[in-house]
């Protein structure tokens, strides 16, 4: 575009009613992974205008076997497939982006795109509503990605501690908290009457000192979040190690969702996951009451463990640390041009992933064909930015 005004279009974490784009990046981590294995058909059929059909095709379509008991036809096979102008075959394998949606059988124009033809996240003067309410309903594909999954780094790029490591969080406790809290912690998490073993050729983790001491204590955490109700630790006082810490120094764990910045669709689908036998009107209610907390509370997203002051320290609660995080390392930049003296437009989108220590440009996609997307407000004021040249 060479000499050109650039916006980054975002979406609302408030998810306020708005008729102008807003202008950020989108986190990756605030949507739902589509190869993440507890993203089934159940949770899928939850999210608005999907039907129990495409929830099943699309789990099939990634390889999984369906068990929802969704009413719902039998998946799609590689028969049917074959049948389309022009035929491919069923996947059976991960989703390699979210725009593979569109070879699913039964995703239409009207489920992925809903009333948000530009993909801009605003309801558009020249998008007409399903049912006039003056509140834009995205399609699927608003609540979706593939890219969304932890790092082993910490901070300064190398691997973070194993919270069952004591000679390792110890060291990095020490560090970030001081001494005399570090102590304080460690006796809480590792108590004398723990049995301690030692592992031949020392520990993995190397963050914060984690790979040097080699001691690993027996006591188990199921995750992030009942690592953090054992410690005693404060919210901030985690937030200050969270990333720098993690519960396996091995894998990249796919699909955790962001809690500070995932809209309520997404958080209600989340808690489902953790909490299977809940209705799921009381789950929409929980979510709702997070984005509320959220707004209220901006000083407090800090970390993930904020979630507790909302849902309450219980052992039940504790399930939901399998399934989120405070934590981002995939962004997207959906970025718009508009040229020298406002002549000439275009849209590229870009995925950054930062999981393995500098960026990286993941996935591009030119988005130019999809229309103006920077709303009215923008464009009046280019419009007057000319007159007055």
């Amino acid at each position: 575009m060479g000499d050109a005004m650039f916006w980054f279009i975002g979406r609302d974490p408030a998810q306020g009613l708005r008729d102008q784009p807003y202008f950020y990046l989108v986190d990756e981590s605030s949507k739902l992974n589509l190869n993440a294995p507890w993203v089934t058909a159940t949770i899928l059929s939850y999210l608005p205008r999907m039907t129990p059909d495409l929830a099943v095709n699309i789990v099939t379509w990634k390889g999984m076997t369906d068990n929802s008991g969704l009413t719902a036809d039998p998946p799609a096979t590689d028969d049917v497939y074959a049948q389309l102008f022009p035929p491919y075959h069923l996947k059976g394998g991960p989703f390699e982006s979210v725009d593979e949606l569109r070879l699913v059988d039964g995703a239409t124009l009207d489920i992925l795109y809903g009333e948000d033809a530009n993909l801009n996240g605003v309801l558009d003067s020249t998008e007409p509503e399903d049912m006039p309410n003056g509140m834009l309903d995205s399609g699927i594909l608003d609540y979706f990605t593939v890219s969304s999954r932890d790092s082993i780094f910490g901070v300064d790029v190398t691997n973070k501690v194993l919270v069952t490591d004591q000679a390792g969080l110890t060291s990095l406790m020490e560090q970030v908290l001081g001494g005399s809290r570090a102590d304080e912690i460690s006796n809480t998490l590792f108590r004398a009457s723990a049995v301690i073993t030692t592992v031949v050729g020392g520990g993995g983790g190397g963050g914060g000192g984690g790979g040097a001491g080699g001691t690993t204590s027996s006591v188990t955490f199921s995750n992030l979040l009942d690592f953090y109700i054992k410690s005693g630790m404060t919210e901030q006082e985690f937030a200050e190690i969270e990333p720098d810490i993690t519960m396996s120094t091995t894998t990249n764990t796919i699909g955790l969702v962001n809690v500070n910045t995932a809209p309520g669709a997404v958080l209600a689908c989340t808690l489902l996951a953790a909490f299977p036998s809940t209705d799921f009107n009381t789950l929409t209610n929980y979510a709702s009451e997070l984005v509320a907390y959220r707004e209220t509370n901006p000083d407090s997203l800090n970390s993930f463990v904020w979630v507790l002051d909302v849902l309450g320290t219980n052992s039940s609660v504790v399930a939901l640390g399998n399934y989120i995080t405070g934590l981002s390392y995939q962004w997207t930049a959906d970025v718009a041009a508009v040229g020298h003296n406002g002549r000439g437009y275009r849209r590229v989108k870009f995925t950054y992933d930062y999981s393995e220590g500098g960026p990286r440009i993941i996935y591009r996609q030119d988005l130019t064909h999809l229309g103006w997307a920077l709303g009215s407000e923008v464009r009046r004021n280019l419009e007057l930015a000319k007159q007055t040249r």
